[in-house]
């Protein structure tokens, strides 16, 4: 009978201190929106009001020269999730939806537009190697409520690392943010619901009946603010009332809702008792549709790799670690989101040799990270690569064509430097015919 207590007694404790181990780990939540520029938010903008995510900013860390590698839809998720160029991937453009109920028979599609020609991969292959994979492996729960766009149901995310979804579907965006939500059955039991509510209603379920003793990651990936344009009824209303014309009403309050969605994941977080346990992310995975001033670019236009295309808002609040209404300026890009998490889930240096992340703890302690060379590529249309090094950005045409801007000094790309025999633009050049040739597949 002794013998038998003490052996409870021991395994008693191994359990406790196994619990606190998994508890001693930080929850992470990752809120990724689709096509927020990076002047679409009330810090920057008074034309939008954003009080959730202006606080987010006063409590945590910006990193105010954040970049996407291919920025667009579907690239922009593979490199968030995997910490690699999307163009590695074999992804430079977004998923294409080729039968009626947004799946694929193709394993590449092609743009008629594109110069090049070049395929690209219709889904997220399923040996890549995922932050949630990662993450579970550290004993992590993984929840993904939301848009996914890397591929149809064999490569939903419940096959990638996530441990449970909601709201995932085949398509890229839904036909309407009031039911019917999508061509298809996915959401189908709302009458009159708006789209961001529903996705952050889960994610507040979620986390107030979350009772499992290890940690949790969830990734809570928006819809908004990708068209079609529609608003929540009542915003759209106040908007109007303040003078707003209709586009620019609609707009303003899908910034709003999903900056409300903000504000109630962190009430239900503070709730629960864990929020100064719970690291979280506000990112967008590419520039806005509408205008980017003072960035020039965006998502359509032609100039997606400009500065209004590329760079988008990226704030961390990681309780404990960022201080306060601390600013980065240092470039970054969404593949450091991947060893980030890593590093953090695991308390050591992650160092994988086939990512092209790097971790941005040491960042987030205050501390700068060494200098590197960041690079872009999408195939869409003529322009189609760029090197950003340090303040200089060189962007590249398939025509032939080079832009070259200081974008410190030179925010709004309005003083293209090539021609002016800066030694700057050999190096990058250099630089990026190097890097074309050990990231751009070969196909035959």
């Amino acid at each position: 009978m002794k013998k038998s207590l003490i052996i409870h007694f021991i395994l008693f404790n191994l359990l406790m201190l196994t619990t606190l181990s998994a508890q001693s780990k930080p929850n992470v939540v990752l809120l990724f929106v689709d096509d927020w520029g990076w002047s679409d938010v009330g810090f920057r903008n008074d034309r939008f009001y954003t009080p959730n995510i202006d606080q987010l900013k006063r409590d945590g860390m910006e990193f105010t020269r954040a970049y996407v590698p291919t920025p667009t839809c579907s690239p922009s998720r593979a490199s968030l999730l995997t910490g690699k160029e999307a163009i590695r991937l074999e992804m430079p453009r977004h998923i294409e939806h080729q039968n009626k109920d947004g799946t694929n028979d193709e394993k590449y599609n092609y743009w008629k537009n594109d110069p090049a020609h070049m395929p690209s991969i219709n889904w997220l292959p399923l040996e890549e190697v995922t932050y949630a994979e990662v993450l579970k492996d550290q004993g992590y729960f993984n929840m993904f409520i939301g848009k996914w766009h890397l591929g149809h149901e064999p490569y939903y995310p419940i096959f990638q690392g996530f441990d449970a979804m909601f709201g995932t579907g085949n398509w890229g965006h839904p036909k309407s943010y009031y039911p019917d939500f999508f061509k298809d059955n996915l959401l189908e039991d709302y009458t009159d619901e708006y789209l961001t509510d529903v996705l952050t209603d889960k994610a507040v379920n979620f986390i107030d009946h979350y009772d499992r003793t290890e940690p949790f990651m969830m990734s809570l990936w928006y819809y908004n603010v990708h068209s079609p344009h529609v608003g929540r009824k009542d915003l759209v209303d106040e908007f109007l009332k303040k003078g707003y014309d209709n586009k620019e009403a609609i707009y303003a309050a899908m910034v709003a809702s999903m900056d409300e969605s903000v504000g109630r994941v962190r009430d239900a977080l503070k709730h629960k008792g864990i929020d100064k346990n719970t690291i979280v992310l506000l990112i967008s995975d590419q520039g806005g549709f509408f205008s980017n001033a003072p960035l020039s670019g965006g998502k359509i236009g032609g100039n997606t790799l400009g500065e209004g295309g590329a760079r988008v808002p990226f704030l961390v609040y990681y309780p404990g670690i960022t201080t306060p209404g601390s600013e980065s300026d240092t470039p970054i890009q969404t593949i450091d989101v991947f060893p980030t998490l890593a590093e953090i889930a695991s308390k050591n240096t992650f160092k994988p040799h086939n990512i092209q992340g790097v971790s941005l703890l040491s960042e987030l302690k205050g501390e700068k990270l060494k200098p590197r060379d960041l690079y872009f590529y999408r195939s869409y249309e003529d322009q189609y690569a760029a090197i950003l090094s340090g303040n200089w950005k060189l962007i590249k045409y398939r025509s032939g064509k080079y832009e070259l801007f200081n974008v410190v000094e030179d925010v709004s790309e309005k003083k293209n430097l090539i021609g002016k025999d800066l030694p700057i633009e050999k190096k990058l050049k250099r630089k990026l015919y190097k890097w074309e040739k050990r990231a751009v597949p070969v196909y035959h």
